[in-house]
């Protein structure tokens, strides 16, 4: 397949390589917070509870605003959006790096500011921006480029982290990362919106308060809201506490670096595989079978003797099965449901996957507090792991009658 073939026109091309910039950066810079906390506690005084309810607070935030945003952009354009996003995003970031951050400012800083910017600047909105500029038959292709750019920044943002920690404060290194979004948010301005040839057809006599209705009474949409829901305490949990939870083991702190670096890169195979397959098999049967092995990859970190092997081994199998879970959840519900309503469905599940982001972040941080150990959220993870695999069962794949008769 040649350029010309790929590419319907020059904007294409400008829109896909803005958007992998955009999330290159927004989910890369996500990827490193865990990392900041020792500077968080030690020169801003933050709890680990208080730590993990910001990121709570933001994963909550980034959920309800991906769905105000994305009306937004259907409407006035998501150059605008996007680009506003990032410069909330970058406002967060350098209030807690330059101004008194502490407490109440800390949350507003890092959970309502950078959650509004992650709300109009990660994939929620970014991925269908880009793909709505090509063709059907290379949708799927192109936002699987997208997801991948973004797993290559969560690869990349923790190793340069790190290595900025070495010779330079933690202050700078949040205005490195404030410069960089602004340049992203200048970029986000010449995304365009695409001609209405691009649009899909949709010729459906329904209305959204009917595909709520639809849905809400369809048992598999409510499972994988479930499902969803687990994937987001997990990787929550994970990204947020284990930098310290591996110092607390008595490892060296870039191992908690490699941990999170190993995700972001592994997570690129993982998300492939996962979408190459779910085209050829039962996506319930493979979101199964990969939150059962998540469940595994838990118990062996958490029982098998401490060590840089163990770490690197669980960053690696867990970061295959990081965003892995994307791909079939919400390809079950454009399976289920049809492609007209399907970004408010998906988004409604991925508010869920929120909602397990809070709870992942601020019950790890609430368990070390109080007992002094992450291990009882560790076991409650597992515990989802294994809710996970018998929830998503049951699920009828089939398409329902209104999208079988169309």
């Amino acid at each position: 397949m040649n350029n010309q073939n790929f590419f319907p026109n020059k904007f294409a091309l400008i829109t896909l390589l803005i958007g992998c910039f955009v999330v290159f950066v927004s989910m890369g810079i996500r990827q490193t917070y865990g990392l900041f906390f020792q500077f968080f506690e030690s020169d801003l005084s933050i709890t680990s509870t208080s730590f993990g309810l910001s990121i709570g607070i933001q994963a909550i935030v980034w959920g309800t605003f991906a769905t105000i945003f994305g009306l937004i952009a259907d409407k006035f354009g998501a150059n605008k959006v996007v680009s506003f996003a990032l410069i909330i995003y970058a406002t967060g970031i350098f209030f807690i790096s330059n101004f008194e951050s502490s407490g109440l400012f800390f949350q507003i800083n890092l959970g309502l500011l950078v959650g509004i910017g992650l709300g109009g600047a990660a994939a929620p909105i970014v991925v269908p921006t880009v793909a709505k500029h090509f063709p059907n038959h290379d949708r799927a292709k192109v936002a699987g480029i997208v997801t991948a750019f973004a797993s290559v920044g969560m690869f990349v943002y923790p190793l340069i982290s790190n290595t900025l920690f070495k010779i330079t404060t933690w202050n700078y290194v949040f205005n490195i990362f404030t410069l960089v979004m602004i340049f992203a948010a200048l970029l986000a301005l010449l995304l365009k919106k695409p001609n209405e040839e691009n649009e899909p057809d949709v010729v459906k006599n329904q209305n959204f308060i009917e595909a709520l209705n639809e849905a809400f009474s369809h048992k598999g949409y409510l499972f994988l809201m479930a499902g969803f829901f687990v994937c987001g305490f997990q990787i929550t949990l994970v990204a947020t506490h284990v930098p310290n939870y591996i110092i607390q083991r008595g490892l060296e702190s870039w191992t908690g670096a490699a941990i999170l670096s190993l995700i972001g890169l592994f997570n690129i195979f993982g998300t492939l595989t996962m979408g190459f397959l779910g085209d050829k098999y039962s996506k319930k049967f493979l979101l199964s079978g990969l939150y059962f092995f998540r469940g595994i990859i838990l118990i062996l970190f958490l029982f098998l003797p401490a060590s840089s092997i163990t770490a690197i081994g669980f960053g690696i199998g867990f970061g295959f099965l990081w965003l892995a879970t994307i791909p079939a959840t919400f390809g079950i519900v454009a399976q289920i449901f049809g492609v007209k309503y399907l970004t408010m469905l998906s988004g409604i599940v991925f508010l869920s996957h929120q909602f397990g982001s809070f709870a992942g972040a601020y019950l790890g941080g609430y368990f070390y507090d109080q007992l002094g150990s992450y291990d009882y959220a560790w076991y409650i993870s597992i515990g989802l792991s294994f809710f996970a695999t018998l929830m998503h069962l049951p699920i009828d794949e089939r398409p329902i009658t209104r999208v079988r008769n169309a």
